[in-house]
C-alpha cells in the first residue's frame, strides 16, 4: 500500500510496498522534500470531489479564507495540527495556507481519518500523516512528525499534541506562540494543566465559542452520532429506549435528535444542574445501574472514564447496543468487555458482536471510539465551517498578540464569535434587525426606568 513517488522533471515513478512516504521534486538542481504518509495516494481524485462538495457548504469559512488571501496574517508561521483528517479539516488547511502559513497535520483519533481526503491533501503539498485504523505506534509517530516540524502554533482536538509537547518535547516551546483547542475533552485537560501550573504556552479555547459548542456539539454531534450508529446497525430509533450518558452540549444534541427519531430518552448525570435541565426538558433521569436494565441503545458523551462499566454491561438486555461520542475510547470499558466476553466477531461496518458468559449478546459500534467518525463521516460541513472559522481566527489572534498572552486558557473576544455567526447568517441569506440610535441610548442609560 505504500507509494514512494519521485518526480524528476515531469517523470513519475510509482512504487507500492506499504505506505506513502516521500515525494521528491527535483527542479533546477534544488530538492524540495514533501513528506506525507497516507494509505493510498490513488484515492486523491475521490478526495478532491469530496472537498468540492464540502466547500459548497462552508461559505462562512470561505469568507475568512478570502480575507486571509489578501492580508496574509499567518505569513511565515508553521501551524502544527492534530485534528480529524476529514474533508472539512482539509478546507481549514486551505484557509490557513491562504493566510501564508505552512501546515503540518496528523489525525487526532485512530479511526477518524478519511483516507481519500488525506490523499488529496498530500497531492496539494500538505505534510499530512494518517490513515484510518492507525496503530497506537503510528498514532504517536505521526504526532511526533508534527512536533519535529517545530510549529509556531498548535491546533489540537483532544489535547494529545499539546500533552506530548509538554511531557516529552519542552525544548520546542520557546518558539511556540500559542495553541488552539477544538473540543470539550481537550479543554478539560488544558484547564487541569493550568490549575497544576503545567501549561507553558497560551491556549485559545475555540471549543468555548458559542459558534462552536452551541452549534458543533449540539447540532453536529446530535446528527452525526445517530448517523454513525445507524450506518453500523441500521437500527430503527423509533420505539427504542436510548440512554444518553452526560447532558452537556453534546448530550443535549443527541437526546434531542433521538427524541426526534421517536425514541424514549433516559439521561444519566453526575451534575445536579445538568440532571435538572434534562428532567425539565422532558427526559427521564436515573442512575446508570437502573438505566442499564432498560436501555436498547447506550451513548456516552461525558469525557470521562468507564461510565459504562462491565457491571453495567452484565445488566443490559439481549442485543443492547453501545456507542461512544466522547473524544477518547475510555468512556466504555472496552478492555474489560474484551476480557469478559467468550466470543467476539465483526458482524457489520464497525459493529462488533460480543457474546458474554451467560450467552447474552451485546453490540459495540465504532470500537468504542468516536462513533460519528469511526462509523460515519463526522459533523456536516456547515457545522464544521463555524468551528473552523473559530480556529482560523484564533490563529490570527495568536499571531497578532504574540508575547502578550499569559500561559492560560483564553477565550476569543466575543466580537469575533459574533462575526462568525454573522458570516453564517449571510451564507444562509438570513437578515436581522439593527438597533436604532434611541434603542442604543436606552440600553446604555441606567437612569431611565418605568
Amino acid at each position: 500500500m505504500q507509494d514512494i513517488k519521485i518526480n524528476n522533471c515531469g517523470v513519475c515513478l510509482h512504487y507500492s510496498p506499504k505506505f506513502i512516504k516521500v515525494l521528491l521534486i527535483i527542479f533546477k538542481n534544488q530538492i524540495i522534500v514533501t513528506d506525507y504518509e497516507v494509505k493510498n495516494i490513488d484515492l486523491a481524485d475521490q478526495g478532491f470531489m469530496n472537498l468540492e462538495v464540502a466547500e459548497h457548504n462552508m461559505a462562512a469559512l470561505l469568507k475568512v479564507r478570502a480575507r486571509f488571501e489578501k492580508e496574509k496574517p499567518l505569513e511565515g508561521l508553521k501551524i502544527g495540527m492534530a485534528l480529524h483528517l476529514t474533508k472539512e479539516t482539509a478546507i481549514l488547511v486551505r484557509a490557513l495556507k491562504a493566510g501564508g502559513a505552512e501546515v503540518i497535520i496528523t489525525g487526532c483519533n485512530p479511526l477518524s481519518t478519511q483516507d481519500d481526503v488525506a490523499a488529496a491533501m498530500a497531492k496539494e503539498g500538505v505534510k499530512v500523516y494518517g490513515y484510518k485504523g492507525e496503530t497506537d505506534e503510528d498514532y504517536y509517530k505521526y504526532l511526533n512528525k508534527v512536533i519535529e516540524s517545530k510549529p509556531h502554533i498548535t491546533i489540537d482536538d483532544g489535547c494529545d499534541l499539546v500533552s506530548e509537547i509538554h511531557l516529552k518535547h519542552p525544548e520546542i516551546m520557546q518558539d511556540i506562540i500559542g495553541g488552539c483547542e477544538e473540543t470539550t475533552t481537550g479543554i478539560i485537560r488544558l484547564r487541569a494543566m493550568e490549575k497544576d501550573g503545567a501549561l507553558k504556552y497560551p491556549m485559545i479555547a475555540v471549543n468555548d465559542n458559542k459558534t462552536k459548542h452551541l452549534m458543533d456539539n449540539y447540532y453536529g454531534t446530535g446528527q452525526s452520532t445517530l448517523d454513525g450508529i445507524i450506518r453500523s446497525t441500521n437500527i430503527l430509533f423509533a420505539g427504542k429506549t436510548v440512554v444518553v450518558l452526560g447532558y452537556g452540549s453534546c448530550g443535549k444534541g443527541v437526546a434531542l435528535r433521538s427524541k426526534g427519531m421517536g425514541a424514549e430518552v433516559v439521561v444519566t448525570e453526575v451534575d445536579n444542574f445538568c440532571a435538572l435541565q434534562a428532567r425539565m426538558d422532558g427526559f427521564r433521569v436515573m442512575k446508570m445501574e437502573d438505566a442499564a436494565k432498560i436501555g436498547d441503545i447506550f451513548i456516552t458523551l461525558t469525557g470521562n472514564k468507564h461510565v459504562v462499566s462491565t457491571e453495567h454491561m452484565k445488566l443490559m438486555k439481549q442485543y443492547a447496543i453501545m456507542a461512544n461520542s466522547g473524544h477518547f475510547d475510555t468512556e466504555i470499558d472496552v478492555k474489560g468487555l474484551n476480557a469478559m466476553a467468550k466470543n467476539k466477531r465483526r458482524v457489520r461496518h464497525y459493529l462488533d458482536e460480543y457474546t458474554l458468559e451467560d450467552g447474552k449478546i451485546i453490540y459495540l459500534a465504532g470500537e468504542g471510539r468516536l462513533v460519528n467518525l469511526a462509523s460515519a463521516e463526522g459533523h456536516p460541513s456547515e457545522v464544521m465551517s463555524l468551528s473552523f472559522c473559530g480556529q482560523a481566527l484564533a490563529c490570527e489572534f495568536l499571531a497578532k498578540n504574540r508575547g502578550k498572552l499569559e500561559n492560560k486558557v483564553h477565550m476569543l473576544p466575543e466580537e469575533l464569535d459574533d462575526r462568525i455567526a454573522g458570516f453564517q447568517l449571510e451564507a444562509m441569506d438570513v437578515k436581522i434587525d439593527e438597533l436604532t440610535q434611541e434603542q442604543i441610548e436606552y440600553l446604555n442609560n441606567w437612569q431611565e426606568g418605568t
